[in-house]
Parts: C-alpha cells; sequence; structure tokens
C-alpha cells in the first residue's frame, strides 16, 4: 500500500487549468481499483492519494498518467508502508 503526497510545483491558477482531466484521472484510477482516497492537503500546497497497489513499479506506471505528472504542475513523494492496525470498517486493508 502506498501514501502518495503530491506537492504542487506551479501557480495554482495552472493547478486549476488542469483540475478536471486530474479529477477525471483520479475517478478512472477508482474505477479500475488503483485508489482508496484522495484529497487536497490543507493548506492547499498538493494533494494525497491512497493507493492499494502492491508494485511500486506499477504505481509510477499509473502516476505518469497524471495529467499534473504530464504537465509538470506536481512531483510526487511515494511513502509505501503495510497496515498492521485498522478500524472495523477499514479491516479489508489488513495483509
Amino acid at each position: 500500500m502506498f501514501i502518495i503526497q503530491l506537492n504542487y510545483k506551479a501557480p495554482l491558477t495552472m493547478v486549476d487549468k488542469y483540475l478536471n482531466l486530474h479529477v477525471e484521472y483520479l475517478k478512472e484510477q477508482y474505477k479500475i481499483g488503483n485508489f482508496i482516497a484522495s484529497g487536497r492537503r490543507v493548506p492547499r500546497t498538493g494533494g494525497i492519494i491512497i493507493s492499494n497497489i502492491e508494485d511500486k513499479d506499477a504505481l509510477n506506471r499509473v502516476i505518469d498518467k497524471d495529467p499534473f505528472k504530464l504537465n509538470n504542475i506536481a512531483e510526487y513523494e511515494i511513502i509505501e508502508f503495510i497496515p498492521s492496525m485498522t478500524c472495523e470498517s477499514l479491516n479489508f486493508l489488513l495483509q
């Protein structure tokens, strides 16, 4: 499992220009089953995506399709972790 931290490297005007394309990309990844949660950071300096993809190379290939990546809007920090405890409703995340 991975946490992807997006850090904007372009002004918010550029972020907003590509936001609809980014949201469509996210919806596609949810539909495929690659992402399980996402949202804006506060303050609005980027975002967070939680992915249940098991392979980092596969995750990088998915991230490479993000319009924010394709248009140099954000940089991505990938943090891998193995959940060892969750609330009852998220037990499906435990391996």
